[in-house]
C-alpha cells in the first residue's frame, strides 16, 4: 500500500519536468468526517471533527490552467466514538494530491476544481473506555479525492493571496481488536482550508 502513495507523489513531482511555476499555501484545517459505521451488537463508531495545520505546494504546467497540489498536515490525532463514548485515539497523517483545473479570469478570483487521490497513514491506536486493554490496529488506506476552492489575489498584491477550499475524500480503514478484523470504518472525511497562498 506504501508503493502506491509513493507512486501518487512521483506523478505529482514528475511535473517539475515541465515549465511552470510553484505556489506554497499555508492553512488551517478542519476534519470532519461525514459518515459512521454501524456494527451489529456492537453500536456505532464515528471519528469526531478535528483541526489541522495543512501545508500545501501546488506545480502550475506553464501557462495552462491546469496544475497539481500536494496536500501536507501535521500529525492529526482523531478520536473514536462507539455510541457517543470515546474508545479509541488514532493518529494519522493524510496526503493528498489532487489534479486541478483553475478557471482564470480577468478579476482577483480564481475558482478551482480538482481530482486525485488521498490516503490514511494511521499509527499510535490509543484504546480507552469500553476498549481500555485491548489491541488495536488500523490499517493504512487510499481512495478518491475531490476538490473545489478558490483562491483570491487582492489587486495591490504582487504574489500573495488567501484561499478557501473543500476537500472531499473516500478513505474507510480497516480495524482489528485483537488481531481479528472488526470493521471497516467509513470516515470519508471534508476537509474545509482556510489560508494564505504565495506564488513564486
Amino acid at each position: 500500500m506504501l508503493k502506491k502513495l509513493l507512486v501518487i507523489t512521483l506523478l505529482g513531482l514528475s511535473s517539475t519536468a515541465f515549465a511552470g511555476g510553484f505556489q506554497v499555501k499555508v492553512g488551517g484545517s478542519v476534519i470532519a468526517p461525514t459518515d459512521e459505521t454501524k456494527i451489529a451488537g456492537v453500536g456505532t463508531l464515528k471519528g469526531d471533527n478535528e483541526f489541522a495545520f495543512t501545508p500545501s505546494v501546488e506545480y502550475f504546467f506553464g501557462d495552462t490552467p491546469f496544475s497539481a497540489e500536494l496536500l501536507l498536515a501535521t500529525p492529526i490525532a482523531h478520536d473514536v466514538l462507539l455510541d457517543g463514548e470515546k474508545v479509541a485515539r488514532i493518529k494519522h497523517l493524510p496526503p493528498t494530491i489532487t489534479f486541478k483545473y483553475n478557471l482564470k479570469n480577468s478579476t482577483g478570483f480564481t475558482p478551482y476544481i480538482g481530482v486525485g487521490g488521498s490516503a490514511f497513514l494511521a499509527w499510535d491506536e490509543q484504546t480507552t473506555g469500553g476498549l481500555t486493554g485491548k489491541d488495536l490496529s488500523v490499517k493504512e488506506d487510499f481512495g478518491f479525492a475531490g476538490q473545489v476552492g478558490f483562491n483570491f489575489k487582492p489587486a495591490d498584491a504582487k504574489n500573495w493571496g488567501v484561499f478557501f477550499d473543500a476537500r472531499y475524500a473516500q478513505l474507510s480503514p480497516e480495524v482489528k481488536i485483537n488481531g481479528t478484523k472488526l470493521t471497516d470504518l467509513d470516515i470519508n472525511p471534508m476537509v474545509y482550508t482556510l489560508g494564505y497562498s504565495y506564488k513564486f
